[in-house]
């Protein structure tokens, strides 16, 4: 009897999963096709409210037809249709006024988000990356407050800023892997309360989801204090990752503190190790990240190499930082830099 039931479920099994990925391609398509009509709803209204308020969306007149049409509205067909919901309708269609650049890959709830953003560059960028990381909503209100395209944009020129809005993050080489700071809200740290290297490591494993989508697109988990073993000696670096956009693995060494040169030596032997015994021929260099409470630019810069482009100082922030605080930090980096420059010529 046992080897009936079996084999009974040893034939259904392939029937099983063949009707599960229809019923899932069907709900797949039926949600893009019910988010779409709700989207080209929404913006329809909004065009026609604005053609009643003949362009103008502060006319007196038409928030008072706005008011009493949400009346009729609400009677036939529910409360969603309240005054204010008009309004957000009508906000949606002058932002977004050519119905082409709206992206039915993203939900209602995305743009009740995007639409709070005044800056058209900086919407822009936001859309783009919740397109192309897929990011849930709760994904995306998190990326906007912890100020993902101010934390990328500080460090870019006028044209690098401009395909930041255009195309979102682009990875091409180390470098572009390293957002200063990194925020690490999530983490269940109080600031200014006493904590050891370990303890942050234990806080980003438990929060391993939310590390993951700080650190940004493509990346894998592999470890923690991952063994190396040269000769007799074992060492273990903090924290190795690998992005598939990038086809390298990722070195990230936790520091509380100032970063010293004997740290900036420990990670680079740490690269050199996954780039000559690890890392395949067909895979890029690998990539070391100094994660620091004080990252110390100019002790990285003279000790490594004029050509480094595989080892990288960058701090964190168990806070959401305000943008004022982030260009505040960004100046002192650069006085210290030029002060230091000073001192040596």
């Amino acid at each position: 009897m046992t080897n009936n039931i079996g084999l009974m479920n040893e034939n259904i099994n392939p029937i099983f999963e063949e009707i599960r990925d229809l019923i899932n391609s069907s709900r797949n398509r039926i949600y893009s096709t019910v988010n779409t009509e709700m989207l080209n709803l929404y913006w329809n209204i909004g065009k026609i409210i604005m053609d009643i308020q003949e362009g103008d969306e502060r006319a007196s007149y038409g928030e008072a037809v706005l008011e009493r049409l949400s009346k009729k509205l609400i009677n036939e067909f529910g409360k969603g249709f309240s005054s204010r919901n008009l309004r957000t309708m009508r906000k949606f269609y002058l932002v977004y006024p050519i119905w082409k650049t709206v992206s039915a890959k993203l939900s209602w709830s995305h743009y009740l988000e995007l639409i709070k953003i005044e800056e058209e560059p900086k919407r822009n960028f936001y859309l783009r990356e919740a397109i192309n990381a897929r990011w849930s909503v709760r994904e995306l209100q998190r990326q906007k407050n912890s100020l993902l395209y101010e934390r990328l944009s500080l460090s870019k020129d006028k044209k690098e800023i401009l395909e930041l809005a255009q195309k979102g993050q682009i990875l091409r080489e180390g470098k572009d892997l390293v957002k200063d700071p990194f925020v690490l809200e999530f983490l269940d740290i109080k600031e200014n309360t006493k904590y050891l290297e370990s303890d942050l490591e234990k806080n980003i494993l438990e929060h391993l989801k939310e590390f993951l989508l700080e650190l940004g697109k493509g990346f894998m988990f592999v470890g923690s204090q991952v063994r190396i073993t040269m000769e007799e000696d074992h060492f273990y670096p903090d924290l190795v990752f690998y992005n598939r956009l990038l086809k390298c693995f990722v070195i990230i060494d936790l520091k509380i503190g100032k970063i010293t040169h004997q740290d900036i030596g420990q990670i680079q032997m740490y690269v050199n190790y996954y780039d000559r015994d690890i890392k395949s021929d067909d895979e890029n260099k690998t990539v070391g990240i100094l994660l620091s409470t004080e990252k110390n630019e100019t002790v990285v810069k003279y000790t490594l190499p004029e050509n480094n482009n595989s080892i990288f100082a960058s701090e964190y922030k168990l806070h959401l930082p305000t943008e004022k605080e982030l260009i505040e930090a960004i100046e002192e980096e650069k006085k210290n830099l030029q002060l230091n420059e000073k001192n040596i010529y």
